[in-house]
């Protein structure tokens, strides 16, 4: 009789179980970008929302107008976020790609800030303030101020102005006298905007004859247009010079003749 084979044992396999725990996946450390809202609670940008108050006090905002009265505080910062949105749109009409050139990601935003801040500031800003003394030494002699240098925009092309500008007052007086640094305020204050030249000066002149009330007042601006030598005729040697008289330097040619001759020698 065959002998019955033991049955084999039985092989147990045992599974090691190794637990590992789970852990929460790291947060996204994202930095936080400071906006400001570019329209209000009707979905309106800010841009219209400021216009609208300017219509509605019949008000001008051409180019060269100051607007400052009708901007509230704040809105400055969301008007660079709404211009850097729409220089954004131009450059991509313009087929430049902003997001793999790394000379342009950011462009935008800084050309939205330069027009806002910087290049066309005098049109939201209010007017530095002139601080004015009285004429104690009765001074009644001719005093000129400059060469102040100024930076403006050719309204046209929005190219570049880059000059000099010379200032000629001869108190009377009664006149009152302002500190020399405010003649270059007042100066960057009216040039920060865009406009053509031959206005930029009649405005100056009109202002410093308000503040000052001399007896004469003149302004003689040179100046290089990069709408002339950048685009168009190209010609870099052509400047443009013109001058306002007020007052005194309109009447008395011998004034005016020493008003010219002393600049110049500048």
């Amino acid at each position: 009789m065959p002998t019955k084979k033991p049955a084999a044992a039985k092989k147990t396999v045992v599974k090691k179980v190794i637990a590992v725990k789970k852990t929460a996946p790291a947060k996204k450390i994202t930095t936080a970008k400071k906006t400001t809202n570019t329209k209000d609670e009707g979905g309106l940008p800010l841009s219209v929302v400021i216009r609208r108050r300017i219509e509605a006090q019949k008000a001008r905002f051409h180019a060269n107008d100051n607007i400052s009265a009708f901007i509230e505080p704040g809105e400055l910062e969301g008007l660079v976020d709404e211009v850097a949105e729409k220089m954004q749109a131009v450059l991509e009409s313009l087929v430049i790609d902003t997001e793999n050139d790394h000379n342009t990601q950011n462009t935008s935003r800084r050309v939205a800030k330069m027009y806002v801040q910087e290049v066309f500031n005098g049109r939201y800003v209010v007017q530095p303030t002139l601080t004015k003394f009285p004429n104690v030494s009765r001074l009644n002699e001719l005093m000129i101020i400059g060469p102040i240098t100024v930076r403006s925009a050719c309204s046209h092309h929005l190219c570049p102005i880059m000059g000099r500008i010379w200032i000629g007052v001869l108190p009377s007086k009664e006149s009152a006298l302002i500190g020399l640094s405010k003649y270059s305020r007042l100066t960057e204050w009216v040039m920060c905007r865009p406009q053509i030249q031959e206005e930029a000066v009649v405005e100056l002149a009109d202002m410093l004859e308000k503040k000052i009330k001399p007896i004469g007042v003149a302004v003689v601006m040179d100046a290089d247009h990069f709408c002339m030598q950048w685009r168009g005729v190209k010609d870099r040697d052509s400047k443009m010079i013109n001058s306002v008289m007020r007052g005194a330097f309109l009447k008395d040619s011998n004034l005016r003749r020493e008003f010219l001759a002393l600049i110049d020698r500048k």
